[in-house]
């Protein structure tokens, strides 16, 4: 007999969203998948012709488009935290969201959203003045993020919109951060194992999340994405943009 999908008390909209524009994984496929794309904006990966093909193909199938930031380390792929004073901080991210507003707006979409990658994600849940700098940076764009985090506590008390997100590809800890890299278990690579924590945390997380990312940069990445969303769907949810 096969398997009944889970269905939520209240299957509501959710967006599935991964990391784009890294020169690692197949663009154009995941593209066909998720329906939010945060793309790298020069700064640990990509350049403005890579960004020019994901925000041409991503308008042109309707999804949306977030700035990937970064630490100004593409020799780590801006996974090591970097002590950089914050006046500077804020000036790269603003040019990182700047190129890629312009490259975003001349193939005829926006960016709509706003995401810290790597160490820079993990290091402004901690780090009131780093986080300050990323939001001084960005303008008004809306802040997706981990729920609980520095981050977005400082955007939500500055009127900013906050957009929680959860990871199926990765294990957490008891206190609902990330399980680091370096640790056995942290990278799921299963894809049937990622799609039912996705629909775990889909159903589950609490507060209730808007988002799920799925990793760019590992080699199953279309698969798992593809499994995510067939899940997803399967159980009610209506998949759409940020």
């Amino acid at each position: 007999m096969p398997a009944v999908p889970r269905v939520p008390a209240e299957p509501r909209p959710l967006d599935l969203n991964a990391d784009l524009g890294e020169e690692i994984t197949d663009d154009t496929a995941l593209l066909g998948v998720v329906t939010s794309a945060n793309v790298a904006c020069g700064y640990h990966a990509g350049n403005a012709r890579i960004m020019r093909a994901v925000c041409g193909q991503a308008a042109a199938l309707g999804v949306s488009i977030g700035a990937q930031v970064s630490y100004d380390d593409r020799e780590n792929f801006g996974r090591v935290a970097r002590d950089v004073a914050a006046e500077v901080l804020a000036e790269q991210v603003a040019e990182q969201v700047g190129i890629l507003s312009d490259i975003a707006r001349e193939e005829g979409s926006v960016v709509r959203y706003l995401k810290p990658h790597g160490a820079l994600y993990h290091r402004v849940l901690d780090d009131e003045a780093q986080a300050l700098a990323v939001l001084a940076g960005s303008g008004d764009l809306p802040v997706l993020g981990l729920p609980g985090g520095v981050l977005l506590d400082l955007a939500t008390a500055a009127g900013r919109r906050v957009l929680l997100e959860g990871f199926p590809d990765r294990a957490y800890t008891a206190q609902g951060r990330l399980v680091p890299r370096s640790e056995p278990g942290a990278l799921i690579a299963d894809a049937d194992r990622i799609a039912d924590h996705a629909l775990e945390l889909a159903a589950g997380a609490e507060p209730e999340l808007d988002s799920l990312c799925v990793h760019g940069d590992h080699p199953g990445a279309v698969e798992h994405a593809r499994a995510v969303r067939r899940a997803l769907e399967a159980a009610g949810h209506q998949l759409r943009g940020l």
